[in-house]
């Protein structure tokens, strides 16, 4: 981190945090009007600061350039080897899919949606904190238009989340997925902390803990058993009488959105895949920013066999690019990955965590976490963490097999 601060110059750096400024404000406004025209003279000045500024960090090590942007947010990534990577994972995908959008029937999305009052949610959602082993007496739930979760050091650390009234699975799975992260930042190193090893090794780690904790618990048939009860609890009229069974389809719907946030575990790392595809050669210079509004809703033609009907739900959905952040997107689709094969390891060393999950103790899962993933803080690389945690390299097997065992068994079809 020192050695890649000393490389760029105070001017570029005092230039990128300009545009950076100026960009968010015209992407504002251009997201709001649906004109990528006003956004796109800031973003080829964002895009070329970038340029020189992994040219800079780069400084003769070969490669590609975008590899440097990628460094930051995953240390050690290469474009070349992530490509490789995410199109075997989209391979595996679009059959899943298929299959999916083929089966004679869906599970019923409406279970989640009815009138549940904010106050409600907070309470189931502090229940099901605490049985993740999130520790109020470090941190505190809060209310924000976009979740997310402050770490300040291992005995503080805060979530946020965001509640719709009419949609029960929204609060639900946020509380999840920014738990995971603030697990995470309570289980680093203590005495560590401060120095760099104390710190999170990187986002795709990172973003393995939140996914695990919302997707291979979460939506998992041995928890969503146990929560049943807890939501019979709060909505008995709601919830009383809903068979367990129905409420985990209800909890795996699988349909392609045009939405990265809104997109449900099938479909979500499809976004991810074209987002990369694009950044990286903008970066490259192989396409112009001018091509982006057509490319975006040709890859989502492509991917995820929809139409763009404008730019606010196309290329203008993301503030990544407007704030100058190159190299972001693909953590996301790493962290989905790490949290497949994490979950496996877990299992092989836990052969009774379902019989725990569907019992509402999470504390051996817990406690594996702290002492395989969280404790080690930056001591290990993400490559090696993941090879000491599960025993091989990151792969994108332990993900595919869990969408085809689980959406196979939803939907009722063989994959």
């Amino acid at each position: 981190d020192y050695e890649n601060a000393c490389k760029l110059p105070t001017k570029l750096v005092a230039e990128l945090t300009r545009a950076g400024t100026r960009g968010l404000t015209a992407w504002k406004q251009a997201r709001a009007e649906s004109r990528f025209e006003i956004f796109r003279p800031h973003l080829e000045t964002i895009l070329e600061l970038n340029r020189r500024k992994a040219m800079c960090l780069n400084d003769g090590k070969g490669g590609e350039i975008y590899d440097a942007l990628l460094d930051e947010f995953e240390p050690g990534a290469r474009a070349a080897q992530l490509a490789t990577l995410f199109a075997e994972l989209r391979a595996g995908l679009l059959p899943v899919l298929d299959a999916v959008r083929g089966a004679a029937e869906s599970p019923d999305a409406a279970l989640w949606r009815g009138a549940f009052a904010s106050a409600d949610q907070d309470r189931l959602g502090r229940t099901v904190l605490k049985a993740m082993g999130y520790d109020f007496a470090a941190g505190r739930l809060d209310v924000s238009t976009h979740p997310f979760t402050p770490g300040f050091n291992p005995g503080d650390v805060r979530i946020t989340t965001r509640y719709d009234e009419g949609d029960l699975k929204v609060g639900l799975y946020a509380n999840m997925h920014e738990g995971g992260h603030a697990l995470y930042e309570m289980g680093l190193p203590a005495e560590r902390d401060g120095e760099p090893a104390g710190a999170a090794v990187s986002l795709g780690i990172h973003e393995s803990q939140s996914r695990l904790w919302e997707n291979q618990v979460g939506r998992s048939r041995p928890f969503l058993a146990w929560l049943q009860g807890k939501l019979a609890e709060v909505w008995p009229d709601s919830f009383g009488g809903i068979d367990a069974r129905a409420l985990y389809g209800a909890a795996n719907v699988a349909a392609p959105s045009l939405i990265r946030i809104e997109a449900d575990e099938l479909t979500y790392n499809l976004h991810i895949i074209l987002r990369m595809e694009i950044e990286r050669a903008l970066v490259a210079g192989t396409i112009e920013v001018d091509d982006l509004p057509a490319l975006w809703r040709e890859k989502v033609r492509e991917y995820l066999d929809l139409e763009v009907p404008t730019d606010r739900e196309g290329v203008l959905q993301d503030i990544h690019w407007s704030l100058g952040i190159f190299g972001y997107f693909p953590t996301y689709a790493l962290g989905n990955l790490y949290a497949a094969q994490i979950f496996v390891g877990a299992r092989r060393q836990l052969p009774d965590l379902d019989a725990q999950m569907a019992a509402g103790e999470l504390g051996g899962l817990l406690g594996w976490l702290r002492a395989n993933v969280h404790g080690p803080g930056s001591l290990y690389p993400a490559d090696e963490l993941c090879v000491r945690v599960t025993g091989a390299p990151l792969t994108t097997e332990p993900f595919l097999d869990h969408v085809r065992a689980k959406f196979g068994d939803v939907y009722g079809v063989a994959i």
